[in-house]
């Protein structure tokens, strides 16, 4: 069976952290490694993640030298990893159990390196566990195919469910910038020739706000979008604005659901 290394960054994650990590531990597909970095949390979640190292030698916890945000914690997770597989959750979502074989099952069935699916949205203070999910309306729908130019235009691929095969693609690291680094790092595996499939089956569980609600958070993000276009995608002012735009309206149309 392939190994799954499972990639989590934490920062003062304890009310949230448990569950994601039993949702890791709880997959139909055993053969996984969690490689998570404490990007020095003081509320306690380090000593939690001692606890569940201790139970199950799956976890394997480390603590990074510094804060350096969760794209650096990311990367050192990344470095770390020994699986076939590099897949993404943060300490406040949760993967449905069968999540992992099904994604497995269905990137062998294709030549894309990368893959992702449709994912539940659940409300920021659920306290329940991923075997307990009751499955709702509030669905992002993954779409079936993405290619470099289609992601320019936004963003199609959730985080906690994506998955890249190092195999083919070799241990690929989040590009060093304070926010997005996820979607920059789809972007680049793409620029390099690969393309994404999706999976139309929702597996995982993102913690949001209410439906209908539009973050801070969010609304923060529209310059860390416009830095990657230029700075990094190198794109001209017309092309990044346009990309920006499909931004803006992905952020309005996910906010709905």
């Amino acid at each position: 069976m392939p190994l799954v290394s499972v990639v989590m960054p934490v920062y003062n994650s304890a009310t949230t952290l448990g569950a994601a990590v039993r949702s890791v531990l709880t997959q139909t597909h055993t053969d996984v490694e969690l490689l998570v970095t404490d990007d020095q949390s003081s509320d306690g979640s380090m000593d939690l993640l001692r606890e569940f190292a201790e139970q199950d030698e799956r976890v394997l916890p480390e603590s990074a030298p510094e804060r350096g945000g969760a794209g650096r914690a990311r990367n050192l997770a990344i470095q770390r990893a020994r699986g076939d597989y590099v897949a993404f959750l943060d300490s406040d979502d949760m993967w449905l159990p069968e999540k992992t074989e099904k994604q497995l099952a269905f990137a062998a069935e294709g030549t894309a390196p990368l893959t992702f699916t449709s994912y539940f949205k659940m409300d920021a203070d659920y306290d329940g566990e991923s075997v307990d999910w009751v499955p709702n309306g509030r669905v992002v729908r993954a779409r079936a195919h993405v290619d470099y130019r289609a992601m320019l235009v936004r963003d199609y691929i959730g985080a906690l469910t994506a998955m890249y095969d190092r195999k083919v693609l070799g241990t690929r690291l989040m590009p060093e910038m304070r926010k997005r680094q996820d979607y920059a790092l789809w972007l680049s595996i793409m620029r390099d020739g690969a393309d994404a499939r999706g999976l139309a089956e929702p597996l995982a569980v993102y913690r949001a706000h209410q439906a209908g609600s539009l973050s801070s958070n969010k609304l923060s993000l529209v310059k860390y979008n416009w830095a990657l276009y230029r700075e990094h995608e190198h794109l001209s002012v017309p092309r990044a604005t346009r990309a920006l735009t499909g931004a803006v309206w992905q952020s309005l149309r996910n906010s709905r659901i």
